[in-house]
């Protein structure tokens, strides 16, 4: 018997008229998205639209994509970013320095090993949303953590229902805003986050809130005490610590 999302992929829909949207977030929608099972195995694609409807998410479609962590390697500090009032999608909540998803439309975002497509994907997504150039963000100074299968709704029409890549790097990085996708960002040492998430004027991510209440923190301090004899923290440092192999599932 077919999985879940295998059976919600034969049967999704898409019949959500944008015009109401930003044009160009709606634009974006018509990216495809690389669709999964429960086991990370690529089973398609479907455009961004149809992947992100409720409708479909509740019959378990699903789709792969990342979040990237950005750490200062000076202090360690972790860029966060707020996204975008235009966003159709968790508008206007706080989140990790980029989320996004690796996309069909591209060859090289679709190579599994050594998870080289979604670090492509992540470089890429940077420089689209943060202006990081790609020179700053090559996919070698990336560091996979782990696999996360979540599903958490926007609001009622939208939602999302991914396995998602936990990626870290350090590197001093250059950003300059797409306001389009982010309208603020700032750097963040760990009780500063832990602060805002107490803070009633700040919103977040759900798919950031999970990773930062079951793993961001202890990750965060092992990354801090693994320092260099330079002093500087690196994210391949943390080569090993989680076990990458498997997806966790956190629904």
């Amino acid at each position: 018997m077919s999985s879940p999302a295998v059976q919600a992929a034969k049967a999704a829909l898409a019949n959500i008229d944008l015009s109401s949207y930003d044009p160009e977030q709606s634009r974006l929608m018509d990216e495809r998205c690389i669709l999964v099972d429960e086991e990370d195995n690529a089973i398609g694609a479907m455009d961004k639209k149809t992947c992100h409807l409720m409708e479909n998410i509740n019959k378990g479609l699903l789709h792969r994509a990342f979040s990237v962590f950005i750490f200062r390697p000076s202090d360690g500090k972790l860029l966060l970013q707020q996204r975008a009032s235009q966003k159709i999608t968790f508008p206007d909540m706080w989140t990790n320095t980029c989320c996004s998803h690796p996309l069909d439309d591209f060859e090289a975002e679709k190579v599994e090993e050594n998870q080289f497509g979604v670090k492509a994907a992540g470089s890429r997504k940077l420089e689209h949303e943060l202006g990081i150039p790609q020179s700053q963000t090559p996919t070698d100074i990336f560091q996979y953590l782990t696999r996360i299968h979540y599903l958490a709704p926007s609001n009622g029409r939208w939602g999302e229902h991914e396995i998602d890549y936990i990626l870290f790097l350090t590197a001093d990085v250059t950003v300059t805003p797409n306001l389009n996708e982010i309208q603020a960002y700032k750097y963040v040492d760990k009780e500063e986050l832990q602060a805002m998430f107490k803070e009633k004027g700040y919103t977040f991510t759900p798919w950031f809130k999970l990773i930062a209440r079951d793993f961001l923190f202890g990750w965060w301090e092992e990354l801090l005490k693994r320092k260099g004899v330079d002093g500087k923290v690196s994210a391949k440092s943390l080569a090993g610590l989680v076990d990458g192999n498997r997806v966790i599932k956190m629904i």
